[in-house]
């Protein structure tokens, strides 16, 4: 079903982009709040939100695109963020950065603007910045970058009015105002880009389709993806020709093209990070908390902690809803015994295995499910999670797997699918192979839900310890497999793990809410749909006589019973 308006009217179309974990999802609850939709990329797996925002007589279509730290088009989450710029063309991008990790934020700033984007930057976390002792100057930074710079704290919801109003100022002026001076790089890598720059320039066809610089970087950095796209448009294969003789020469003079441009970029940013930030270097809570987190004998015994914790919190505190939902509907599946006057037609719906009393089987599981995945929003929301993937990289190292392997491993505790689609993350192909045939052994949520009631219904009290070791034990298994995998068919080292670990935050209810009704829906629609059609099966052969095919109200005598013992044997 697509998502429409709920206006009509011409709409300011906007993006927002930026890395993992600075605010990108709070910021779009923020502007959206009841007014959004999620969905999938098409042909992706990767998460679509979208919503609107109104100020007045304007509206404003939001895209939340996937979070990045480029535009290098080597993840799925990329070629997303940056096939949405280049084609639907989105009258504003806004770049969402964290300002207590300015220098790393602003390459993603700086590739945008390349790309020819109308960039608006949304300075999150300014007062994490302020607690670390570092004061940023967002006019400073606005003058330096030649874009408009909006300071935000995205919990508190502040500076989201000042962000509407400079997204529609932006929109209706169409300001194209790119810094010569932020887009020119050391003279060394500048010769190179402009001399293809102006070659692409003349090819009218190209220019219509993509901004002549950032196809002229583009084809030195040897992007595939962009050299097989011109390859199909006129003149485009001249284009590249011209690319490929220049990338040769800049081999010859500075080695790989893509380093040298990487570095060029990192130059920048580093200027102008050096003249818009005075920062004081002290002691933080955050640094505190890391020393203990990260501690190399403590760091594993309380992730694992926090992971029975989890478990114990979402059973206890799920039960007397569980237990609620699951009397109500015995109740009702009782009240309702002989309403229709039909023997076969009230035992179907309202027998001890009936239709009711299973969707009130499946409802009954509903808190525990949406409670386990609200605790886990609010740890990804806290910077905790990105601390477990640090924690355990030591430990995988030595039991063969890659450090980078630990967050497929951590998203196939939600779904293996997109888990193990993941795992492009990782440029090694033996270690790929190996994340890949490890992850299944993950407890993922559709499993989750399964188990979660087999552990409710057989051991009562213990319920989230038996969960809990569950997970243990599907870990341990992934390490052994890993082990196996890399002595036998996998030999070789293990590929270096970097990883940015984000400021900690107070995580919020709203987006943890929010996130714990997206995930849990969808298997919550999933389920009913296939359990009702299993219900009504089932329901049709127990009160079906195995011998008379007439009606019964004993179960052994049905025909589910006679199936259950030619099947027997084989199991």
């Amino acid at each position: 079903m697509e998502f429409v308006a709920p206006v009509k009217g011409k709409l300011i179309k906007v993006a927002l982009a930026g890395n993992p974990n600075v605010g990108k999802s709070v910021i779009f609850n923020n502007l959206t709040g009841a007014h959004q939709h999620v969905g999938n990329w098409p042909g992706k797996t990767v998460d679509k939100k979208e919503g609107f925002h109104r100020l007045d007589d304007k509206m404003i279509y939001i895209v939340d695109l996937p979070g990045t730290y480029s535009l290098t088009a080597l993840s799925v989450e990329e070629m997303i963020a940056r096939d949405y710029i280049i084609y639907e063309k989105p009258d504003v991008v806004v770049d969402i950065v964290d300002a207590s990790n300015l220098e790393r934020n602003l390459y993603l700033t700086m590739q945008l603007i390349e790309l020819g984007a109308n960039v608006i930057i949304a300075l999150n976390k300014i007062d994490l910045a302020e607690k670390a002792g570092m004061e940023i100057d967002p006019q400073k930074l606005e003058e330096e970058l030649g874009v408009p710079v909006v300071p935000t704290i995205a919990p508190k919801k502040k500076g989201m009015k000042e962000l509407v109003e400079k997204i529609i100022e932006l929109a209706e002026k169409r300001l194209q105002v790119h810094s010569k001076k932020m887009l020119h790089y050391e003279p060394s890598v500048e010769r190179f880009i402009e001399r293809l720059q102006r070659e692409i320039a003349s090819k009218e066809e190209l220019v219509k389709l993509f901004n002549p610089r950032w196809v002229a970087i583009k084809l030195l950095e040897g992007d595939e993806d962009v050299i097989r796209k011109l390859s199909e448009i006129k003149d485009g294969r001249e284009v590249i020709e011209k690319g490929a003789k220049l990338r040769e020469e800049m081999i010859v003079e500075l080695g790989d093209p893509e380093v040298a441009i990487a570095d060029a970029r990192y130059a920048v940013i580093k200027s102008i990070v050096s003249r818009v930030v005075g920062e004081l270097k002290r002691l933080t809570a955050s640094d505190l908390l890391d020393s203990v987190l990260l501690d190399k004998y403590l760091g594993i015994p309380i992730f694992f902690v926090i992971l029975w914790w989890w478990f114990q919190m979402a059973f206890i505190g799920s039960a007397p809803f569980c237990d609620m939902l699951g009397d109500g509907f015995t109740a009702l599946s009782r009240a309702l015994t002989g309403f229709t006057g039909h023997p076969f037609i009230d035992y179907l719906f309202f027998g001890e295995y009936g239709i009711i009393q299973g969707i009130g089987t499946v409802l009954s599981f509903v808190p525990l499910i949406m409670l386990l995945y609200f605790i886990l929003s609010l740890l990804e929301d806290s910077g905790y999670m990105a601390r477990a993937a640090f924690v355990m990289e030591k430990a995988m190292r030595k039991m063969g797997l890659s450090g980078r392997t630990i967050i497929p491993m951590i998203m196939g505790f939600g779904c293996n699918v997109p888990a193990i689609y993941a795992t492009r993350i990782i440029p090694e192909r033996s270690d790929r192979m190996i994340a890949i045939l490890t992850n299944p052994l993950m407890l993922c949520g559709a499993r989750l839900i399964f188990f979660s009631a087999i552990a409710a219904a057989f051991f009562g009290a213990y319920a989230g310890d038996i969960l809990f070791s569950l997970y243990a034990l599907g870990i341990i298994l992934a390490f052994a497999v890993a082990i196996i995998l890399r002595k036998t068919f996998f030999k070789g080292e293990v590929s270096p793990f970097v990883l940015e670990l984000p400021a900690y935050q107070k995580p919020s209810f709203k987006v943890a809410a929010i996130r714990m009704w997206d995930r849990g829906s969808m298997y919550l629609r999933k389920a009913l749909g296939v359990i009702l059609i299993g219900l009504l099966i089932i329901g049709i052969l127990t009160a079906t006589d195995a011998e008379t095919f007439t009606f019964t109200t004993n179960p052994e005598r049905s025909l589910v019973a006679a199936l259950g013992r030619s099947l027997a044997p084989i199991f």
